[in-house]
């Protein structure tokens, strides 16, 4: 639906010309949720605005179901109001003016859609937003999380080819955040509408995309679902700032039953998975929290067993964040929240291999 052929875009500020976004290749599937996350200034709404039309590309291809909007070579851009797309930003951008209708009819209204059908259209979308018997209301008397669906109706009702968000749910609440999140994939979900979510928020992108591009410095770094770009990173950039992660600069000794055998500040460290082509003796492992267990007494075995002293428990609720000095390092574990585990203890740390994620350093 949405396909980006070797975009380019800069801008110049007082310091010089500062690529954004350098030479980006996506294709994103009709109907899919495809989130763009990464860190603020790594690209990822440059990207978005200019699928929108609202930014033009120094270069490069943008299609948009087929149709090209922007072709650099071809001498083509298609302005904003003439793409197929509905938009929603961080800012609500509601009309202070109008109702809670008026503003999801105004863009059947510029296209010359009256009446029944206009009533309707909108009121079936304000119902799948979640905003039905509110038509009525003055836009602005409405909660933060309540205008952004009118954002979000108003950008659906024409029935758009894609749905672009940016940021969207930044300005709300925690609490309000995560059903805002749910409310927006099943949404999607019921439209079928191909979309594409920028965030720098992990949580939310892993939470409620089909696929996830991970941007950095005006490239992407890594590409895939959400659970292969947490369990599975291509990147040590995707694998340090998509969730907490214990990282280990490592040496390739060999291997045996399966496993490889590393050599780390910690000692040996065995790994049961290695990138594929890897190639030279210079790694880095990544032990995601969850897969550290700490315990007061010897674990069973003789792999990734290290011994420490807890230097700090952090209670968050849910769960205990436990941390652990071995040697020079500090190692991170997740813990049950009810666990006896406390500070100044001497304990054992036990990483899983089959966890243990080994990436060319």
């Amino acid at each position: 639906m949405i396909e980006i052929i070797d975009m380019c875009k800069s801008f110049t500020s007082g310091d010089g010309r500062h690529n954004a976004v350098e030479g980006l290749n996506l294709t994103i599937p009709t109907g899919s949720f495809f989130t763009l996350l990464g860190p603020s200034g790594c690209g990822k709404s440059t990207t978005l605005r200019c699928v929108a039309g609202l930014e033009t590309p120094d270069s490069g291809t943008i299609r948009i179901d087929g149709i090209t909007v922007f072709s650099s070579d071809e001498g083509i851009f298609i302005p904003t109001n003439k793409r197929d797309i509905g938009m929603v930003f961080q800012s609500y951008a509601i009309w202070p003016h109008m109702t809670v209708f008026e503003n999801v009819a105004y863009p059947l209204k510029i296209k010359g859609i009256r009446g029944a059908q206009l009533k309707d259209k909108v009121d079936h979308v304000l119902e799948a937003v979640g905003l039905k018997g509110l038509g009525d209301r003055p836009a602005p008397n409405l909660s933060g999380g309540q205008q952004q669906r009118i954002s979000l109706a108003r950008a659906l009702v024409k029935e758009p080819k894609a749905l672009l968000l940016d940021e969207p749910l930044s300005n709300l609440d925690a609490k309000l955040r995560e059903q805002m999140r749910l409310e927006i994939k099943q949404v999607q979900a019921q439209f079928g509408i191909t979309t594409l979510y920028v965030t720098h928020d992990q949580t939310e992108a892993l939470s409620i995309s089909d696929s996830i591009a991970v941007m950095s410095a005006g490239h992407v770094v890594d590409m895939a679902g959400p659970k292969d770009i947490y369990h599975r990173p291509q990147s040590e950039f995707t694998a340090d700032f998509v969730g907490l992660t214990n990282m280990l600069r490592a040496q390739i000794r060999g291997g045996h039953d399966g496993l490889q055998c590393f050599e780390t500040s910690l000692g040996q460290f065995h790994c049961a998975r290695t990138p594929d082509g890897a190639s030279g003796n210079a790694f880095i492992l990544f032990v995601r929290p969850e897969d550290v267990i700490v315990s007061t007494e010897r674990p069973v075995g003789d792999i990734n067993i290290f011994e420490g002293t807890v230097k700090d428990v952090v209670f968050l609720g849910e769960i205990l964040d436990c941390h652990v000095q071995v040697g020079d390092q500090v190692i991170r574990a997740r813990l049950h929240p009810k666990s006896s585990i406390e500070r100044n203890q001497h304990v054992y740390v036990q990483a899983d291999p089959s966890a243990t994620i080994a990436i060319q350093g």
